[in-house]
């Protein structure tokens, strides 16, 4: 199966994994992770990413990092190329250390951010390591200790998410544990460690809602979040990303189309593009988001930048349903 290019801009929050090889501890002491963790924070001050949370296991890692000022490949590359070198040389072993390329997941900030902050850094926690929130406080191979005030990491991006839970500093952090221990009766939360639809709707239940009334989301298996978020994220990289994505080459234009809808429904184009809100416009208007983006498989943003509305505006007429 080819493999799929990454989604990255600036700005994008990533939650990125990596495995060892064959199932290899790619940490084995505490020199090696402390090795893996000056690396990042070189990278959070040098302006590759920013890090909200990040968990390291015996045989495998997890980040949540938003990028900056450049691509997530090239701190990654870095990061993951400079550890294997020396990792190899303290070992006194020879090729690679981990599992194929790291996974990195596209992720929608607003819904997702705190439950994947809460997700990873239960990780010890869920695996045995610590045996409760009190150890899981001073563990300090994870960002919880950090955001908790334990252990000092000034690379750490500690304000954003205690900004979600008070102003105040230490009620933040109160609620902010007071979270990730809610979250502990919560399981695995697999939705959490990808994209695709069943993970952004949060299970076959939504699907299959969905399904039922004829609607359709956007989705890809590189993209954590709803489809209008998906939709934006396709319109924002370039050409050759999108000719990986789920979206067919269209048979005809937008323009082309508008001038069938048009013709059918009896209006003008411009009229079809004025944003009017009366009836037989509406329609025709909603008749050209379905041909757009449920036949053709246009994204979202390039149909409401012809219209002149918003990406969110097409989803919805898009997957408008008279009953």
């Amino acid at each position: 199966m080819p493999r799929h290019a990454r989604l990255d801009a600036p700005g994008t929050l990533h939650h990125v994994m990596g495995r060892g090889i064959e199932g290899v501890k790619i940490f084995r002491t505490r020199l090696d992770r402390q090795d893996f963790i000056d690396r990042l924070a070189e990278l959070c001050q040098g302006g590759y990413f920013s890090v909200y949370a990040w968990a390291l296991m015996s045989n495998h890692f997890h980040l949540l990092i938003k990028t900056l000022h450049y691509p997530l490949s090239s701190g990654m590359r870095k990061l993951l190329t400079g550890y294997v070198i020396n990792f190899n040389r303290r070992h006194k072993r020879f090729g690679h250390l981990f599992q194929n390329r790291y996974k990195s997941i596209v992720c929608e900030e607003d819904p997702y951010l705190l439950e994947l902050t809460r997700y990873i850094h239960l990780n010890p926690l869920r695996k045995r390591v610590v045996s409760g929130m009190e150890e899981l406080k001073k563990y300090p191979w994870t960002g919880h200790s950090a955001l908790m005030g334990e252990i000092i990491r000034d690379w750490q991006d500690r304000d954003t998410i205690l900004s979600y839970f008070s102003s105040k500093k230490k009620r933040a952090i109160i609620s902010y544990e007071k979270f990730v221990s809610e979250g502990v009766s919560f399981g695995k939360k697999p939705e959490l460690v990808g994209g695709g639809l069943i993970r952004s709707l949060g299970g076959w239940s939504a699907v299959l809602a969905l399904r039922k009334k004829d609607m359709r989301e956007a989705y890809d298996e590189r993209i954590l979040g709803s489809g209008d978020f998906v939709l934006d994220v396709f319109s924002s990289v370039d050409q050759k990303t999108q000719d990986t994505l789920r979206l067919p080459i269209q048979k005809k234009t937008l323009l082309e189309l508008a001038g069938e809808i048009s013709e059918k429904e009896g209006l003008t184009e411009k009229e079809l593009r004025s944003g009017s809100r009366l009836k037989r416009i509406s329609k025709g208007r909603r008749m050209f988001c379905q041909a757009a983006v449920r036949e053709m498989r246009y994204p979202g943003a390039e149909v409401a930048r012809f219209l002149g509305v918003t990406t969110s505006a097409v989803c919805r007429l898009a997957n408008y349903n008279e009953e």
